[in-house]
């Protein structure tokens, strides 16, 4: 019978003393009268069955198929005995550890919050900290019986990730398009104001002011637009067939004639990728502008197109002060700035960067920047390469 365990080993003891009793001269009904009343002693005695039934009116749910009931769920469960962790699934033995089972949950869990879940039959907390410093998990606590209970665990830490992130990036955008609208407004009261009685000098330099400050505006307009629109295609993948050697000689030409042909040199060579043509072209001159804005302006920019592997690569190389190693990991973050104050006078709106980095997950690459103080900073692009189709021999 499937939960019965036989004690066989008692069984034959109590056998084998029926036979000495026998063959001693007990007689045989004497014998078997023994060895029946030993078994049914052993039988009386029996250990309960290993697995336990949830609900002993009905016995028809055990506690080995609750644990193969919960195993599958993709969030972490723990079902209670008590207080006590009877069973754990696989997702949350990985968020906490095997070491759980059989623990008190209020030991296991250490935290205030779930602790003060416990000690009800039911109910619901956020728990923050519970799995790392900037964890935010849902803990629920569901009755089963007097006895049993499961507690599901939802995290929520990416949700709030994103809602600081959004938080964050409205405050940070509203200070960049308040700096220069007030400076704007400013001027023009100051221009307007007939008792201001401004000198033709003093107005022209106004006038140029107003003129800096409303393409900056314009410019971070045009950037914050541009972001918006590559996040919201970040899931399509694009499907131009593009020489990025081809475009890069292109882009660098052009350039070029701006900043004087002895400021940018240019290594290219065939390298067909799928993607975004405006994207790519985006990329590209984001790059080359930094690399012109913060390099040391008697030395020249370096840009290269080559393959690695399956990969085409795009090298920018600055001479110039270089990046300290604190704000390498920041760079790509919307309005981040290594030097607020000379970025603002360079016509940098802090989004360029950000920017290539989503155009690269778009396209399924990978970023690097490296930087040396003193020597130069080097960005490298890596977008895989269109693959060739086999060629069949004969």
């Amino acid at each position: 019978m499937k939960g019965l365990s036989l004690p066989l080993p008692s069984m034959f003891v109590a056998l084998c003393a029926a036979v000495v009793m026998f063959f001693g001269g007990a007689g045989f009904w004497l014998s078997l009268a023994t060895l029946l009343v030993w078994l049914a002693t052993l039988w009386l005695a029996r250990p309960e069955p290993v697995v336990q039934t949830l609900n002993r009116d009905d016995g028809s749910v055990s506690r080995q198929a609750m644990i193969e009931l919960v195993e599958p769920f993709g969030l972490p469960v723990l079902m209670l005995d008590g207080q006590r962790i009877a069973a754990a699934n696989a997702a949350a033995r990985e968020e906490l550890g095997a070491h759980i089972v059989g623990q008190d949950a209020r030991v296991a869990l250490r935290h205030p919050e779930a602790i003060g879940l416990l000690e009800n039959p039911q109910g619901r907390a956020l728990v923050r900290g519970l799995t790392g410093a900037r964890s935010i998990w849902q803990v629920s606590r569901v009755p089963i019986d007097e006895r049993f209970s499961l507690i599901e665990m939802v995290n929520r830490t990416a949700e709030a990730d994103i809602s600081r992130a959004h938080t964050d990036f409205v405050a940070n955008a509203s200070h960049e398009l308040r700096t220069p609208l007030a400076s704007i407004i400013g001027y023009i009261e100051t221009l307007a104001d007939p008792d201001a009685k401004v000198d033709e000098a003093t107005a022209a330099k106004f006038h140029a002011t107003v003129l800096r400050e409303s393409r900056r505006l314009q410019s971070l307009v045009e950037d914050l637009m541009s972001l918006s629109r590559i996040e919201a295609e970040k899931h399509e993948a694009p499907r131009d067939r593009i020489d990025l050697g081809q475009m890069v000689g292109s882009i660098g030409s052009e350039i070029a004639m701006n900043h004087g042909e002895d400021r940018l040199e240019i290594d290219t060579t065939e390298a067909v990728v799928t993607g975004d043509r405006q994207q790519l072209d985006q990329l590209v001159r984001n790059l080359i502008d930094n690399a012109f804005k913060y390099g040391d302006p008697s030395a020249p920019v370096k840009v290269k197109i080559g393959t690695r592997g399956n990969d085409a690569e795009l090298i920018v190389i600055d001479k110039g002060e270089g990046i300290h190693p604190d704000h390498l990991p920041y760079l790509t973050r919307r309005f981040y700035r290594t030097d607020p104050g000379r970025s603002r006078a360079a016509g940098g709106t802090g989004l360029g960067l950000a920017i290539v980095k989503h155009i690269v997950e778009r396209h399924r690459g990978k970023l690097d920047i490296a930087s040396t103080q003193g020597v130069g900073t080097t960005v490298t692009v890596r977008i895989p390469l269109v693959a060739r189709p086999a060629v069949l021999s004969a």
